[in-house]
């Protein structure tokens, strides 16, 4: 499951303060939350829910969007922090790293073109 929707719907992201003051702009849509079931980690859903979030905001006209993943490379992380999925599968879904916001995490960007 992924959690998303426009800044002004999710306004209460982790580190705003300092996202604040380091955005250029605002996009039309962040995905702040993917959730995936202990029993199914390591599955590829986390993948899946977020490809299932760019198709509907796709759907919905798409614009620019913004993800704040955990940002560790090589670096084991308790699962329970991976509340907004890994800098990886955002890398793979076309995502581009924009700046680093927090200790672990960053901002990630991407425009998603309007389906019919």
């Amino acid at each position: 499951m992924a959690e998303y929707g426009t800044p002004e719907e999710l306004p209460n992201i982790h580190h705003r303060k300092q996202y604040e003051e380091t955005a250029a702009a605002t996009p039309e849509y962040r995905i702040t939350c993917i959730y995936v079931d202990k029993r199914h980690r390591r599955s590829g859903l986390a993948a899946l829910a977020l490809r299932g979030a760019l198709d509907l905001i796709a759907r919905a006209g798409g614009g620019r969007v913004e993800g704040y993943p955990q940002d560790t490379p090589g670096r084991k992380v308790n699962p329970s922090f991976l509340y907004n999925g890994t800098r990886h599968i955002y890398e793979e879904a076309g995502f581009a790293y924009d700046r680093p916001k927090g200790k672990n995490h960053c901002v990630m960007t991407m425009t998603v073109e309007a389906t019919n």
